[in-house]
């Protein structure tokens, strides 16, 4: 998995990070994915946090690699997001 393709990927379940954001206090947040809907990832970690995928840039730890992509590009409902993959 790598940058262009995770984005056809099931994130529930990986280790996910906010490296940067619109609002500073989401800056840092890091646990794992339990949740996505069109506009948003919950992530548990310390706590569960719903996070808007637009104000966010992650990083997502997938096989030992770190993986960064702008939230705005996961925006979309996963099911629609993960058959965009076969009409290319």
């Amino acid at each position: 998995m790598n940058q262009k393709n995770i984005i056809w990927s099931e994130l529930i379940g990986l280790k996910a990070k906010i490296i940067r954001a619109s609002h500073p206090e989401l800056v840092g947040i890091e646990g794992y994915v339990l949740d996505e809907t069109r506009n948003t990832l919950t992530i548990a970690g310390e706590r569960v946090w719903v996070i808007p995928k637009d104000v966010a840039e992650l990083e997502f730890e997938v096989d030992d690699k770190r993986i960064r992509i702008n939230g705005k590009e996961l925006i979309g409902r996963p099911e629609m997001r993960l058959k965009k993959r076969w009409r290319k």
